[in-house]
C-alpha cells in the first residue's frame, strides 16, 4: 500500500523538529557502562556519533530552527521567557516528602536521568540548577524544589491566576492562558481553577454558593436513592405504610402485615425488581472495588490502613457507583477509577475546608463532565466507529506522520509496532500511568485549559511523546520499542508540553 522506497517523494522533516532540543548530538557515552546498563543499552541511548559532516549539517539546522528554541534558563535574577502555551520548568532533585503522596512527592531521581541518554540542552540546564537546590525539602506532595527562577515565574503567575480568580467575573480566555502554562502546586487554587475549567463553577463569583449548594445537594439525593441496599428500601417502604395506616385509624387491634409485591421478592426477574437491579449491579460493584483497592497503591492518600485512606476509597467508590448506574449505556469500564483519582486527589487538598468536606460530590459532577467529550472511548461497540478509541489512535498516528514521516514509517512499516499497543492506554487513560502522579497534574492543567478541547490537545501530546525519543526509537526493533512505549522514559515535562505546543503553532507542509 505504502511505497517505502520513495526516497525522492519522502516528506522532509521540518527544520524546527531538528532542534537541538531533542536531537543534538548527546554527551560522549562513559569510558565504561555502568552496572545497570549494558553496552547496547548505552548504543541505543547515546545514539550514533556525529562526524565532522552530521556536525556541520546540525549547527546549520541549530541556527534554521534557533528561533523555535525557548530560551534556557538562565541563573537566578535573569527572566525565563517561554512560548505562551507552556513554561519551561526545571526538573527538581530527588528529595524525600512526608505527606499524603508517600514516594510519589518527588521527580525523578539522578538514576532515572542516567536511563534517558537523549536528555535535551533544557534538561541539562534544568540539572544544573536543581542541584543548587538539592537541600531544600518539599511539604507538598505536588511541589518540588526549583531554581530562584522558575520559582519566580510561579510566583508571578500565582498572583495573576488569584488576580483573575478574584474578578467578580472570571475571564476564562485568560485564566486558560494562565492555566495553561502550569498551576503553581502552593497556591491552593488548583481545585477552583479546574473547576471552573470544566465548567462546574460559573464564571459570575456570585454564582458560586447557590450552584455549589445545589449540586452538592444532588448528588446526596443520588446517593440515598441508588446506593441503597434493597432491604432498607422494603424497610422504608413499610416503615411508611404503617405511618399511613396510623393516619388512617384503620385496623385499630390488630398487628399489620406487610405485603410483598412481586417486585419486591428477592428472587424476581422482573426488569422493574429493586432485588433483580441489585444482583446485576453487583459484578459491576465488585470490579469497581478491585479497582479502587489498586489505585495508586504506593500513595498514602489512597491506600493503607488509615481511615483517612479508607474514606478516600469510599469516596471513589460511591462516585464510580453512582456513574455506573446513571449510565447504563456504559456502566463502568476498568480504568475510570485511574481517571477519578486526580481529580479527586486536587479537589480533597483544597485548603478550603468546607471545598476538601465536599470533595465528593464535586469530583463526581466533574467527572461526568471530563468523561463527555471522551466517553464513547469506553463503549465497546462503537470501537470501530468514526468516534471510537480505533478512530483516534489512527489520527494520532497520521499526525505523527504529518509531523515526522521518517518515524512514523519506521513504527508502522519498518518495525510493525501498531499504536494500538501502546496508544490505547495513553488516550483511555489520559496518560495518568505514564507519568509520576505530579506530573500528571501538570500535564493535565494544559489539557483542561487548552480551549481546542481536551482531545486534540492529548493527541499533540502523545505525538510530541514519541517525537522526543525518536532517536531511541529510530534506532529499536519491534521489541525494544514496544517495551521503550509500554514503559516511557522519565521526560521533562515542561519541555514535552513545549514540543506539542510547536506541533500546533508549526504545522508540517
Amino acid at each position: 500500500m505504502f511505497n517505502s522506497t520513495s526516497g525522492n517523494n519522502k516528506k522532509r522533516v521540518p527544520d524546527w523538529l531538528n532542534s537541538s532540543l531533542w536531537s543534538s548530538s548527546p554527551p560522549p557515552p562513559p569510558a565504561s557502562p555502568s552496572p545497570k546498563s549494558s553496552p547496547n543499552d548505552v548504543v541505543a541511548d547515546r545514539g550514533v556519533k556525529s562526524t565532522p559532516a552530521t556536525s556541520a549539517k546540525s549547527s546549520v539546522q541549530k541556527a534554521e530552527a534557533s528561533k523555535y528554541e525557548p530560551p534556557a534558563p538562565a541563573p537566578p535574577k535573569v527572566a525565563v521567557t517561554a512560548p505562551p502555551a507552556v513554561v519551561v520548568r526545571a526538573e527538581a532533585p530527588k528529595v524525600e516528602a512526608q505527606d499524603l503522596l508517600g514516594s510519589q512527592g518527588r521527580y525523578y531521581s539522578s538514576e532515572d536521568d542516567e536511563e534517558d541518554g537523549a536528555r535535551s540542552n533544557v534538561d541539562a540546564v534544568a540539572d544544573t540548577a536543581s542541584e543548587a537546590s538539592a537541600a531544600v525539602t518539599v511539604s507538598s506532595p505536588v511541589s518540588a524544589a526549583r531554581p530562584a527562577s522558575s520559582a519566580a515565574e510561579d510566583i508571578s503567575r500565582q498572583a495573576q491566576l488569584l488576580q483573575e480568580l478574584s474578578r467578580k467575573v472570571i475571564n476564562m480566555g485568560e485564566l486558560r492562558r494562565l492555566a495553561s502554562q502550569g498551576i503553581p502546586d502552593g497556591a491552593g487554587i488548583r481545585a477552583t481553577v479546574w473547576k471552573l475549567l470544566l465548567g462546574y463553577l460559573p464564571c459570575d463569583r456570585s454564582l458560586w454558593s447557590s450552584e455549589l449548594a445545589k449540586k452538592r445537594s444532588q448528588y446526596e439525593h443520588f446517593k440515598e436513592e441508588l446506593l441503597m441496599n434493597p432491604s432498607e428500601i422494603t424497610r422504608r417502604l413499610e416503615k411508611s405504610s404503617l405511618k399511613n395506616d396510623e393516619l388512617d385509624g384503620e385496623d385499630k387491634g390488630f398487628l399489620s402485615r406487610s405485603e410483598i409485591t412481586h417486585d419486591e421478592h428477592p428472587l424476581s426477574l422482573g426488569k422493574t425488581s429493586i432485588w433483580n437491579q441489585f444482583f446485576q449491579d453487583t459484578e459491576v460493584i465488585e470490579q469497581i472495588d478491585r479497582d479502587v483497592n489498586r489505585t495508586h497503591p504506593d500513595m498514602n492518600f489512597f491506600s493503607g490502613d488509615s481511615s483517612f485512606a479508607k474514606s478516600n476509597q469510599d469516596s471513589l467508590r460511591n462516585i464510580l457507583i453512582v456513574f455506573a448506574k446513571l449510565n447504563p449505556g456504559i456502566r463502568y469500564v476498568q480504568g475510570m477509577n485511574e481517571i477519578l483519582a486526580p481529580l479527586f486527589y486536587v479537589f480533597r487538598s483544597d485548603p478550603n475546608e468546607e471545598n476538601a468536606v465536599s470533595a465528593e460530590a464535586d469530583t463526581f459532577f466533574c467527572f461526568v463532565e471530563l468523561l463527555s467529550g471522551f466517553r464513547d472511548h469506553f463503549c465497546q461497540q462503537l470501537d470501530n466507529s468514526v468516534v471510537g478509541i480505533r478512530s483516534t489512535i489512527t489520527r494520532l498516528s497520521l499526525l505523527l506522520k504529518e509531523h515526522d514521516e521518517e518515524l512514523w514509517r519506521h513504527l508502522e512499516m519498518t518495525t510493525k509496532v501498531n499504536p494500538q499497543f501502546y496508544a490505547f492506554r495513553w488516550i483511555t487513560l489520559l496518560l495518568t500511568q505514564e507519568f509520576n502522579f505530579a506530573d500528571s497534574l501538570f500535564i493535565w492543567d494544559t489539557l483542561l485549559s487548552d480551549p481546542e478541547g481536551l482531545q486534540e490537545t492529548l493527541l499533540r501530546i502523545c505525538c510530541a511523546m514519541l517525537i522526543i525519543i525518536r532517536r531511541r526509537l529510530l534506532a529499536g526493533d519491534f521489541t525494544a520499542n514496544l517495551k521503550l512505549l509500554q514503559h516511557y522514559p522519565p521526560t521533562n515535562i515542561s519541555h514535552l508540553l513545549y514540543v506539542a505546543n510547536k506541533l500546533r503553532t508549526h504545522p508540517a507542509g
